[in-house]
């Protein structure tokens, strides 16, 4: 009787470990953000195949986002990103921007020449426009740092009206 636990137990380990061998693996991935008065700060997944990450930074007083990937071979920043969000958004010069900064997954990385659009995705809201954008930007494993590329609107959405100031 006791033989017969043992190898019921057995049997049951050893399925259990073939299962969990062969049955398809969800890459993980989890963003973080901070911010403060100045600047916010968030990372998005750039490649799922090497668990790489970009980090943005939006400078709230210049409306400028930028980004940077370290290269996880390297261990140095070699993709650089940037964006003029004042101009998407049309905000004005006048004003004080509310922006919001968070980042999303868009799915496997997809591309074409040897260049893949990121896994993840740069959202950013902005309240005195009432739009958020999403923004995608271009990943390519390099061996030296290259020059800053432009990231690319994808999408809007209009969540509430603007608010027109006189």
């Amino acid at each position: 009787m006791k033989q017969q636990k043992i190898v019921w137990l057995l049997t049951g380990l050893v399925a259990g470990l073939g299962l969990a061998r062969f049955w398809p693996h969800e890459p993980v991935a989890a963003g973080t953000a901070d911010r403060n008065a100045k600047f916010g700060m968030a990372t998005c997944p750039v490649s799922f195949t090497d668990g790489s990450e970009g980090v943005f930074v939006i400078d709230y007083l210049t409306g400028e986002l930028k980004g940077a990937m370290v290269n996880p071979r390297l261990g140095k920043f070699t993709n650089f990103y940037y964006r003029s969000l004042a101009a998407d958004f049309n905000v004005d010069p006048k004003a004080e921007p509310h922006y919001a900064l968070v980042t999303g997954i868009r799915g496997q990385n997809i591309g074409t020449a040897g260049v893949s659009a990121a896994a993840g995705t740069v959202y950013v809201g902005e309240l005195s426009s009432g739009k958020v954008i999403a923004y995608s930007f271009p990943y390519r494993e390099l061996r030296a740092p290259a020059p800053p590329i432009q990231m690319t609107p994808t999408d809007l959405f209009q969540f509430r009206e603007p608010v027109i100031r006189d």
